[in-house]
């Protein structure tokens, strides 16, 4: 065998993961929106509109996750992220009707973009693009759900994606491959919380990235749970600086706009904390119950023109209580007993 020939083998363009996966062909109606809990946890997108290639860095124990966007589009966003949560609703619905799934999604964009509450004209569908090929360009390092071994997984919100159309231009259907870490954590049924459809309405990336946080923290808890501000902050991934996110969160906290709970300023000495409540009336099942009242609490906070990095304590790694927020339960007891 000639050098050229050694040399086109080894360089050979690799198949296509869609040669060996069977399609899953996105035949249901209406499914309820669910959320993978990991994505709801860890800060895995950017919350800004404007686009960002700063990476996030983010540590808890022996948990990181790192994020990077590409300068040509950007990182994904929280408004990409609905794509998502629209294959993860798809994926547990066709389950309970006893369907196979598959990372090979084969789907028509008004499909998608009806089920996460958008128009379906031209526009959205341009949009939608922008937010696949961020989705394909962003890449993500962790050591969530890493196994018996400690090992860093590192992957592609969407491996590949691809649109089909007429020769006329026409676009009939559309096709992408979700990857292997984000699959297997919605198969798992423990990893995957019901959320309201009223979450697409929400136009900002703080209040979308905080209904988050209280789905996968407050649950319908009567107690909720509380957080410190700075830990939010850090927690988010956010750019923007504290004072501005702070401003934020007081002018989220006058709105009230959070489906299916209610957020509550409170302040300890110089702290300032954000108590998150379910409604008495909350409509969103949880399918198994959360972690129990607490804060979680940045040990060391660093940032640098590049990187955001945080560090938490064994004990903090998924928004278990401090030490000193604890006093703050004990100092009212009287009035509210936490579980």
């Amino acid at each position: 065998m000639s050098r050229d020939d050694q040399h086109r083998r080894t360089h050979r363009p690799e198949a296509s993961e869609r040669t060996r996966l069977d399609p899953f062909v996105v035949a249901t109606g209406d499914a309820s929106p669910r959320d993978q809990r990991d994505l709801m946890e860890r800060p895995f997108f950017s919350l800004a509109k404007t686009p960002r290639t700063k990476p996030i860095l983010y540590k808890a124990a022996d948990v990181e996750v790192r994020v990077y966007g590409m300068p040509q589009h950007g990182m994904a966003t929280i408004w990409d992220a609905d794509v998502l949560i629209w294959a993860a609703s798809q994926i547990v619905e066709a389950e309970n009707h006893g369907l196979a799934t598959s990372r090979f999604f084969r789907f028509t964009p008004y499909q998608l973009l009806r089920a996460i509450g958008r128009p379906t004209g031209n526009r959205q569908y341009l949009l939608l693009k922008a937010a696949l090929a961020r989705l394909q360009s962003t890449v993500i390092a962790t050591t969530i759900r890493n196994g018996a071994h400690w090992r860093r997984r590192q992957f592609s919100w969407i491996n590949e994606w691809e649109e089909m159309t007429t020769r006329a231009g026409r676009v009939e259907g559309m096709e992408f491959v979700l990857p292997e870490w984000f699959y297997n954590g919605v198969v798992d049924r423990s990893l995957v919380l019901t959320i309201d459809a009223a979450y697409f309405r929400l136009t900002g990336g703080i209040e979308r990235w905080l209904y988050r946080v209280a789905r996968k923290h407050a649950g319908r808890q009567r107690h909720g749970w509380l957080f410190e501000f700075a830990h939010l902050h850090a927690k988010s991934g956010s750019l923007a600086r504290f004072s501005d996110f702070a401003l934020d969160l007081r002018r989220i906290v006058a709105r009230q706009p959070l489906p299916g709970y209610q957020l509550q300023i409170e302040r300890e000495n110089r702290r300032e904390l954000l108590r998150i409540q379910p409604d008495e009336q909350f409509t969103v099942p949880v399918e198994r119950h959360v972690n129990p009242i607490g804060t979680s609490g940045a040990r060391t906070i660093g940032t640098s023109d590049a990187t955001l990095f945080i560090e938490e304590s064994n004990r903090e790694s998924n928004s278990s209580s401090l030490t000193r927020t604890r006093a703050i339960h004990g100092a009212t007891a009287g009035r509210r007993r936490a579980p």
